[in-house]
This record gives structure tokens, sequence and C-alpha cells, in this order.
């Protein structure tokens, strides 16, 4: 409809110019030939044209229709930027708890490695008790079995030493005698 009434101006215009002449008459005298006169009468056929067609109404409803459009498009951005704001505040306190979280989950860590380490150095020294002990119970047994082993080859060498002695100044007879009676009192003093 806006093609036509722009076509329908378009053929309009171009006759009223034609049409006038420079012939100087007033305004309301009615003649083609005066062309403030075609000029008029073209201006109020194109008004009488665009009311008759409708086109303020058209033109109101057509910038209506924008408005209505616009202000919809309006209240959808604002309903998108609210929903993205709420978005954005879910994904800020999700963030902050997983934060938190993380921040607990490292704290019991180390106080896990803490506990472990602490436990560490009291089962290492535990064991180094053990092994301390075991090597001065191996220490003593072996202090115990030297000693033994010296009082042994000390009573040995003691008996061989009085046997060659009395065997020198006794008889065999009685050396016998004493011998027997030596390795008896030796037995009873050793165990």
């Amino acid at each position: 409809m806006m093609k036509s009434l722009l076509t329908l101006s378009l053929f309009l215009v171009p006759g009223v110019a034609l049409a006038a002449e420079d012939k100087p008459h007033g305004l309301f005298a009615p003649s083609l030939g005066n062309t403030d006169f075609v000029v008029l009468i073209g201006f109020l056929l194109f008004v009488a044209i665009i009311f008759y067609f409708n086109v303020p109404a058209m033109l109101g409803g057509m910038l209506d229709k924008r408005a209505e459009g616009i202000k919809a498009d309006l209240d959808e951005a604002r309903a998108l930027r609210e929903e993205a704001q709420s978005l954005l505040a879910s994904y800020e306190r999700k963030s902050r708890e997983v934060a938190d979280l993380a921040e607990r989950i490292v704290a019991q860590a180390k106080a896990d490695a803490e506990a472990a380490a602490a436990q560490a150095r009291a089962d290492l020294e535990k064991s180094i008790a053990r092994r301390l002990a075991a090597a001065e119970d191996q220490i003593a047994s072996a202090e115990d079995k030297a000693v033994r082993s010296v009082r042994n080859r000390a009573v040995e060498v003691a008996i061989a030493a009085a046997a060659e002695t009395l065997a020198k100044s006794l008889g065999a007879s009685q050396a016998n005698g004493f011998i027997d009676d030596a390795i008896a009192q030796v037995e009873r003093r050793l165990h």
C-alpha cells in the first residue's frame, strides 16, 4: 500500500511541475497556469490520498507494533539479564562453596599428614628402642658368653697348672685324688 502511495505521488508531482508556468497570478486564481495553485491542489490531493488510504493510522499502527516489539525485546532482555545475574550469583556461590571445600580438604590433608608424620616418628622411636634393646641384649649375651668362656679357660688352665704342680710334687694316686676334689669344687662354684 505504501508503494502505491509513493508511485501516485511520483506521478502527481512532475505533472504539477510541468503544468505550471511562470505567469504571475494570485494564489487563489483558479488556473492551471498558476504554479502556486497547481502545487496547492497537488498537495491537497496528496494529503487527501494519504487520509483516504488511512496512512497516518497505518504509520501509527506500524509504530505501535514496532514500539510493542521493542518493549517485548526489552522485557525479554531484562528477563535474560535477571536470569544471567541469578546464574552468576549461583555460580559465584558454588565457586565459594567449592573454594571452602577445597580449603577444608587441604586443611584435613595437612592435619592427616602431620598426624601420620607424628605416628611415623613414634613408630620409628619405638623401633629404634626395640633394636637398641635387642642390641644391648645381644651385647650382654656376648659378654656373658665371653666371661664364661674366659672363666672356663681360666679354670682349665688353673686345673692344668695345679695338676702339673701336684703331679710333680705328689705321687700319682695322691694327685688323682686332689684333682678330683678340685674339679668337684670348681663345678660347685661355677654352677
